[in-house]
């Protein structure tokens, strides 16, 4: 086979083309149809493919996540009831709303017990959540450092659960035998919180709904 067999090629007559010839534009012609049915046809199939095989691995990732699940369940399931008997002991640390009253007695008589004097003592506004509420109370006492030491610590010791934040302590203004024995002044944010009952709960998740209603 020479070059010149390809310059005079007589298609109307390439049956008399030499083998060679024949071979190579048998060639040529595969080569120029498998790329044209590369481009139209087998990019978009192999696209498929890739797309199929990255869906196979995310699966294969979920099976193996759901997997290793279904082994550790009892262990899960032991963990559940652990946090529930915790999420019980502790709401019990919750009063409900009848016995708020008593919780802010507790509060007031233990500063008296220490000797202070309250300059302040007001609950504000209750803020909910999804099931309790929370409560803040503006309090200013006088006392020496000791005393007001003390009533922090009867505070934390509660039956129920409250704290003292936004603590400020500075030296009292009063003269006299009283500025011996109250020689400082204690601002704080007591806050106590209690659970919501069954008809509260209802009433905030109906809000809440109506309120995304709203939005939506």
């Amino acid at each position: 086979m020479k070059l010149e067999d390809f310059n005079n090629i007589d298609f109307k007559n390439a049956g008399s083309l030499p083998g060679a010839v024949k071979a190579v534009l048998l060639l040529i012609l595969f080569l120029v149809i498998f790329a044209v049915g590369y481009w139209y046809f087998w990019t978009e199939a192999f696209d498929a493919l890739e797309a199929e095989k990255a869906k196979e691995q995310e699966l294969r990732t979920v099976f193996l996540d759901k997997k290793a699940q279904a082994i550790n369940l009892e262990g899960y399931r032991q963990q559940m009831v652990e946090i529930e008997k915790t999420f019980g002991a502790l709401l019990k640390q919750l009063p409900d709303k009848s016995q708020m009253d008593g919780l802010l007695t507790d509060i007031n008589q233990a500063g008296l017990a220490r000797g202070l004097e309250f300059e302040l003592f007001k609950p504000g506004q209750e803020t909910q959540t999804e099931f309790y509420a929370e409560m803040p109370i503006s309090i200013r006492v006088l006392g020496n450092y000791h005393d007001l030491g003390a009533f922090a610590t009867d505070i934390s010791k509660l039956s129920r659960i409250v704290t003292l934040g936004d603590i400020s302590i500075i030296a009292s203004s009063k003269e006299g035998k009283q500025a011996t024995n109250a020689n400082l002044i204690m601002e704080a944010t007591a806050k106590t919180y209690r659970y919501l009952d069954a008809s509260e709960i209802a009433a905030k998740k109906k809000a809440d709904s109506e309120a995304l209603a709203k939005k939506g």
